[in-house]
């Protein structure tokens, strides 16, 4: 456990006294739990009650639920509080970096002697005179080996300290009623942030720092590659390209650090390969220290000149800290990805700090302003004639009841940009979700969180219904317990439905059941499996499967639905078989068509990638391989069954077939079912295929009876396009089994 659990004297604002459920055994004073999976709850009598959040249902929370509890949904504002309090949220940072840790401190005369020793030029066993010398080589190594490692401790720690007080200070600023009581603790952890930076600057050149921005900003130089102290190395051609690369490295070296130019070793050396005792390689090396040599001079220079300008003021804006959708998850942005000139001019030129906002202060000689405003830094900065004055305006917080869905629906707020701006900063796993919305142009639709920003920029207006963690648990569990576990030591996990039209299961692969059971089983872990059931539950209400792309994240993935889930959505080309709607063929050799009409199957949707066959390239299905097997995306085509009937020339990759088929609804499937098996009569009962000699034409006929009323299931009084047709069809074949009835001896 992290130790940080919610305490009765922290400030709820304007969510005191909101209702939560609440689970305890029946005794009095039982503990409170926020589910009734908390180990804590050791009793099978449990009582479930709603009750109000104040401080005293706080002291009566279990420690583990006061720390980690779902006591809301996790995209109301109450639940959006709470995460942002609990977990590695607030309350934890606010108990983080205030002091030296005492399992792993260090004292200010270790980091001055460390420091100091790393900037003094380490020995030279070369130099020795003797094999006794060497020992303090040996000695000398390890201690600035400790010393690294203890530079490389405290700018670590550094960098925490101040990631820390960032997001501490910036959850403040989203709950503003709880400043006064975090500011004593936000104090201590700006103090020994301090203390820190103090500690880390000792580390750093400042003069260094100077000297690399001014080998950064230089141009490149006019390389001497025809003269004939360089014969050594080659051709002309040759040493201008040696020269080049040493004069990229050299730049790039130079200006990455704070130790000076003169610090590093360049690794392109124009001389590598050639045998020391070849002829000119003396006088080619020499030339080549010189070249270098008088880089280094040019920086000198530039530093000189620049020593008496006046300091320049600059304001520095951090990333966001952001971490990586996949494991490991590490931390990036902020002060963790900045090179090590950077982090140098940040701990040793900093003035003033905004951590929340992410904006520092910073006073900083000319050619280090130059290089921060230069177009090719990372950072965005900007210089200021005076010295700027950081305001944090203190705002009402956009985290209250009545945003999400946490009040009844005719009380909800319309949503802005900052709503899901904070939900994305708090829940990040939020912008993978679904979400119903109302709005008065679109009605009540399912979108992704990335889709509903694009929209609210443009300035749609709409409120939030629902998110996929909103589904109630009493829907969803039942159907994952229809669906079931994945079986485990299986060969394969789906079985080969029979291809009998006449079998109960034809078809089986094409319907709703077979979907959820692939969202389900392909999930890694149950907690996937029941995610992925809430995906499909509320992305099968979706007209167009195209609006549910959500483009690319920063790390380039895409914000879709998971490909279990889209498994779950649609079947693969092959599954769906369309020969019983196609056209009666007059050749006996060929396997023809009945000519049933489509009725319900018409409008059953499939997706490709390129549908046009004025366009180049053939169309591939959403999980072909071609296509990277991503999904639907905006991009594809959506075609109908009865597009594919009429087939217009569409070239089809010949791997994946070309598109995937939306599954079939009940109504769907049954029809299709029904369709396949009067198919199949028609096949039976049609004398170019011989065999009429072994017709049971007593089963025929009981089977045609049956189809001729065919209605889906509870339909009582049920219509659609080309009804009359199918009875025409069925009619037909009736008198064709009465003839081969009466024909069978």
């Amino acid at each position: 456990m992290l130790d940080s659990p919610l305490t009765a004297d922290v400030p709820l604002g304007p969510f005191q006294d909101a209702p939560i459920a609440v689970r305890s055994a029946r005794s009095k004073n039982a503990k409170l739990h926020a589910g009734t999976t908390c180990t804590q709850l050791r009793t099978r009598d449990i009582t479930m009650s709603r009750v109000p959040l104040n401080a005293e249902t706080i002291g009566r929370m279990c420690s583990h639920c006061a720390e980690s509890g779902q006591w809301a949904s996790p995209t109301s504002g109450l639940g959006i509080f709470l995460r942002a309090l609990g977990g590695l949220g607030l309350l934890y940072q606010l108990r983080q970096y205030t002091a030296p840790d005492p399992d792993d401190c260090w004292e200010q005369e270790e980091v001055q002697s460390a420091a100091a020793l790393l900037r003094t030029e380490p020995f030279e066993p070369a130099a020795a005179a003797s094999e006794d010398d060497e020992e303090p080589d040996e000695e000398d190594r390890e201690a600035r080996d400790e010393a690294k490692r203890l530079w490389e401790s405290v700018l670590s720690t550094w960098r925490g300290a101040a990631t820390s007080l960032h997001l501490a200070q910036a959850s403040v600023t989203l709950f503003p009623w709880l400043a006064s009581w975090a500011e004593p603790k936000l104090a201590a952890k700006q103090q020994y942030l301090e203390v820190l930076r103090a500690q880390a600057a000792l580390f750093v050149d400042s003069e260094g720092l100077v000297a690399a921005a001014a080998a950064a900003a230089m141009e490149e130089p006019e390389l001497p590659s025809e003269e004939v102290a360089f014969s050594a190395i080659g051709t002309g051609k040759e040493v201008g390209a040696r020269l080049k690369a040493l004069w990229r490295e050299w730049q790039g070296e130079a200006g990455r650090g704070w130790e000076g130019p003169g610090a590093r070793t360049c690794v392109a050396d124009p001389t590598r390969g050639i045998r020391p005792n070849r002829k000119g390689y003396a006088e080619t090396r020499a030339a080549v220290d010189g070249l270098v040599a008088s880089w280094e001079v040019q920086v000198r220079d530039a530093v000189t000149s620049s020593a008496h300008d006046a300091l320049q003021w600059v304001s520095v804006r951090l990333p966001e800290v952001k971490e990586d959708p996949t494991p490991p998850w590490r931390e990036h942005g902020f002060l963790l990805d900045l090179d090590d000139w950077t982090t140098g001019v940040l701990i040793t030129h900093l003035a003033d700090a905004d951590w929340a906002g992410r904006t520092l202060t910073l006073r900083v000689p000319r050619l280090i302003a130059d290089r921060l405003l230069s177009r090719s830094h990372r950072l965005d900065c900007e210089a200021h004639q005076d010295r700027p004055t950081i305001i944090t305006a203190p705002s009402a917080s956009p985290i209250r009841p009545g945003i999400f869905d946490d009040t009844p629906v005719h009380g909800r707020q319309p949503l802005t940009a900052e709503h899901l701006r904070l939900l994305r900063s708090i829940r990040p796993a939020a912008a993978d979700e679904l979400y119903t919305v109302f709005s008065t142009d679109g009605g009540a639709e399912v979108v992704p969180l990335p889709v509903i920003e694009k929209r609210l920029a443009r300035g749609w207006q709409c409120f939030l219904l629902a998110g996929t963690a909103d589904l109630p648990a009493d829907v969803i569990e039942p159907w994952a317990r229809e669906v079931g576990p994945r079986p485990e030591g299986q060969g394969s996990l789906w079985p080969q439905y029979p291809r009998s039209a006449h079998d109960p299961l034809f078809g089986e692969d094409l319907g709703l059941a077979q979907g959820a059971t692939r969202a389900a089983w392909l999930g890694y872990e149950r907690q996937n499996a029941e995610r992925n059931l809430r995906l499909l539950a509320m992305a099968r209400g979706v007209r167009d499967l195209r609006t549910l792309d959500g483009g690319y994240d920063d790390h380039g993935r895409s914000r879709t639905l998971p490909q279990p889930v889209w498994l779950g959505l649609l079947t693969h080309a092959e599954d769906l078989d369309l020969e019983p709607f196609e056209a009666p063929d007059a050749d006996r050799w060929r396997s023809g068509g009945s000519g049933i009409p489509l009725g319900v199957l018409a409008d059953v949707q499939v997706y490709t990638t390129n549908a046009d066959p004025r366009i180049q390239g053939k169309g591939h299905s959403p999980f072909c391989a071609h296509s990277r097997e991503r999904g639907v995306v905006a991009g594809d085509d959506l075609l109908t069954a009865a597009d594919l009937l009429d087939d217009n020339g569409y070239d089809w990759c010949s791997k994946c077939h070309g598109y995937a088929v939306r599954r079939l609804t009940d109504t769907q499937l049954s029809y299709y079912r029904a369709a396949h098996r009067l198919h199949d009569i028609a096949q039976t009962l049609d004398p170019r295929r011989g065999g009429r000699d072994r017709l049971d034409t007593e089963t025929i006929t009981q089977q045609l009876r049956e189809l001729a009323d065919w209605r889906p299931s509870g339909e009582d009084h049920w219509y659609t396009s080309g009804a009359r047709r199918w009875r025409r069809i069925v009619g037909e074949l009736q008198v064709k089994a009465e003839a081969a009835g009466r024909d069978t001896p």
